[in-house]
């Protein structure tokens, strides 16, 4: 295998066949808590084993394949339209809002023996992502321009069109990346415990910010996720 076609397999194996993680919930046993998404189905170990006994695979044989949604956001903000002090206040009221990315899930039967395999494979995932979303896991979602982290699912709907003969073969996931993670709040919580505990009065919100916890746990955890999600993008399997 040639450097383009590797470099080619590692952009589709990212981005295309598994470019949604799933982050600790059901994925808090695996390494680092993550979970690609084609370990739901058993396909990642198929595709090892293949790829060892025979020196390559090929990703033509995963069934699934995943392109986002025109229209995610990477930044969303508001203006705020209520009355202010002054208008120099006014002019800078920009309010973040939560952004969002949603992916179109391609999964055509190729053979026969796809249309027996298509409700097994897919009532794995459902069931997965159901008990993972129930444990409070979240998705780091992978597209070509930007890595969506700490979101959380919104809607998995069917939004086939007519020009496939086939019934079921296009999935919309929608994905929404909250203001305040579960992983911000204890960042915010660190800070703050740690102001309290040495006497210190509190008479700015900045304590509570990432610059007063730099080195604590969750300023660690932060930093430990992207070297995780590196890792898993230059050698996904």
């Amino acid at each position: 295998m040639n450097i383009s076609t590797a470099l080619r397999d590692a952009y589709d194996l990212s981005f295309q066949v598994s470019p949604i993680i799933l982050k600790d919930g059901i994925a808090s046993s695996m390494p680092q808590g993550l979970l690609p998404i084609i370990g739901l189905t058993g396909q990642m170990f198929g595709f090892l084993q293949g790829a060892s006994s025979s020196g390559s695979a090929s990703l033509n044989d995963f069934p699934i394949r995943y392109v986002p949604i025109p229209g995610g956001t990477v930044i969303n903000n508001a203006i705020g339209t209520y009355p202010f002090a002054n208008q120099q206040v006014a002019a800078n009221a920009v309010i973040q809002q939560p952004t969002n990315i949603s992916l179109l899930m391609i999964a055509p039967v190729k053979d026969s023996g796809g249309y027996l395999s298509k409700l097994s494979h897919f009532t794995s995932i459902i069931t997965a992502v159901t008990n993972h979303n129930n444990a409070g896991g979240t998705y780091i979602i992978a597209t070509p321009s930007y890595i969506y982290t700490d979101c959380v699912m919104v809607s998995m709907t069917d939004v086939t069109t007519a020009d496939t003969k086939q019934q079921q073969v296009q999935w919309q996931i929608d994905f929404v990346k909250p203001l305040i993670s579960l992983q911000d709040a204890a960042i915010a919580l660190n800070g703050l415990a740690s102001r309290t505990a040495g006497g210190g009065q509190i008479t700015s919100s900045k304590w509570s910010g990432p610059n007063a916890v730099v080195g604590q746990p969750g300023q660690t955890g932060v930093a430990g996720l992207y070297g995780s999600v590196n890792n898993f993008m230059s050698s996904p399997l």
